[in-house]
């Protein structure tokens, strides 16, 4: 199939990008790596009147430290992001997040803002934006906003973000300990492919070997990502020895609502965001402790 007709404008600014949206309204979507867009754009499960491209924006391309966050713009291509050092250094769960996402061409055009607000529920970066928490600065043309990662993600494909709005920058928090570590892992049909469960951690450990922070999240087993925030509060405080982390995954289920498909039923989805759970809280105490790294990461 083809896309249906639709008018076209290149944005050259924020500003302008937000006028137009302003004019248009739900009609117009905006076109940055158009990696999903497009192919949606094609089986004319979207149909937008207008196209307002905003690649061509400089001002969403940044990438810095900012005090305890670090700021990426909505418009870094994912190689771009995946290829950064300083960011990976800070975040390291975004750059263990992409290793899944696609492929060196969908990642080469494909942008973190355009990942984030296409809300797959199955996706990486959503994922990982959740489990951390991250927060998103939405810009109109009467002001601006920032919306929590836990009310961003409403429904699948579905977010917060007004139809005039938006997404500039994704605030990520950055854990400042020493002992930091992280780890992401999925199963899909084929890498590359829509993750069947995904789960991903990041826990902080005490020179004494106690975990003093934790953060678990689940994709694939909702219709948005789940971060599994008590069973990461009952982690607190104890050497992370494998029974914790098994005993403390175990009633995982009892914060998913997953479907059954032609890929795997509610029960098995369950079952594996238990595995996958304790696979990537072993793997990231691991790494916080140094004496593995993710080569991954």
């Amino acid at each position: 199939m083809k896309a249906a007709i639709f008018e076209y404008a290149r944005a050259d600014s924020i500003a302008q990008a937000c006028s137009l949206l302003a004019e248009h309204g739900a009609d117009a979507k905006l076109l940055a790596g158009g990696q999903s867009l497009v192919p949606m754009m094609a089986m004319r499960l979207a149909r937008p009147a207008w196209l307002i491209n905003v690649n061509e924006i400089a001002e969403l391309k940044g990438s810095r430290r900012d005090g305890a966050v670090w700021v990426t713009g909505a418009g870094l291509r994912q190689v771009d992001v995946e290829r950064d050092g300083e960011l990976a250094r800070a975040v390291p769960l975004i750059r263990q997040g992409l290793y899944w996402v696609g492929h060196v061409q969908t990642k080469n055009r494909g942008t973190l803002g355009g990942s984030l607000v296409h809300a797959d529920p199955s996706a990486e970066l959503p994922l990982v934006a959740r489990t951390l928490g991250a927060s998103f600065l939405l810009r109109r043309s009467g002001g601006e906003r920032t919306v929590p990662a836990d009310e961003f993600f409403q429904a699948p494909m579905m977010t917060a973000t007004e139809p005039d709005e938006c997404l500039v920058e994704v605030h990520w928090p950055v854990w400042r300990g020493e002992r930091v570590g992280s780890a992401f892992d999925e199963l899909s049909i084929r890498h590359g492919d829509f993750a069947i469960v995904a789960a991903c951690a990041q826990v902080e450990i005490d020179t004494a070997g106690r975990c003093v922070r934790a953060a678990l999240g689940i994709g694939g087993a909702a219709a948005v990502p789940v971060a599994a925030e008590a069973i990461a509060r009952s982690l607190h405080g104890t050497q992370l020895e494998d029974a914790t982390i098994d005993a403390a995954v175990e009633s995982i289920g009892q914060c998913l609502e997953p479907g059954s498909d032609v890929h795997a039923t509610a029960e098995y989805r369950i079952h594996l965001a238990r595995v996958l759970a304790a696979r990537v809280l072993r793997q990231a105490r691991t790494n916080a402790t140094g004496l593995a790294r993710d080569t991954r990461a």
